[in-house]
């Protein structure tokens, strides 16, 4: 599982590069269909080009995984992000009826798949998500760090 795991991180982190070179912050996501391993859904973190706090990259993913299987159910997939997911993200994923969520790096500050909030297991919903975490998390993190670094970069030379 480890290995199949990595492979579509990678394809997470693929997308992540293209929000990287939007400008956008670096997060991408994969929605994988478990019975034959084809992704079904691609996204990555669009929210100040499309000036829409609905962009993340999960979303869009979702978006398209649900056109791909002409419904709204994705009981049968695995969703692949580079970030934690958000609340806004992770009730999706539930809503969705997600089977497993993957990703790479935890956050600190908006993470609710175990790091502020578990909405992913939480008793009280319909339905819970397998959860593994820490995939590729390096690599993941590493993406981040360095477009905030940039970012800090390009803003302290703008104000000098």
């Amino acid at each position: 599982m480890l290995e199949q795991d990595e492979k579509y991180m990678k394809e997470a982190l693929k997308q992540a590069k293209k929000a990287f070179r939007l400008g956008e912050v670096p997060i991408g996501c994969v929605v994988v269909r478990d019975a034959d391993g084809s992704i079904i859904g691609r996204g990555y973190n669009r929210r100040n080009t499309d000036k829409s706090t609905l962009s993340h990259a999960e979303i869009t993913a979702i978006k398209k995984a649900v056109r791909a299987e002409g419904d709204w159910r994705l009981e049968d997939c695995t969703i692949y992000v580079t970030l934690e997911p958000c609340p806004m993200c992770a009730g999706a994923i539930v809503q969705s009826r997600m089977k497993r969520c993957v990703f790479g790096a935890d956050s600190e500050k908006s993470g609710c798949a175990g790091t502020i909030l578990n909405l992913l297991h939480e008793d009280r919903f319909n339905h819970q998500v397998e959860t593994e975490r820490g995939i590729l998390k390096d690599e993941c993190t590493e993406i981040l760090q360095t477009f905030f670094r940039n970012l800090r970069e390009r803003l302290k030379n703008n104000e000098a």
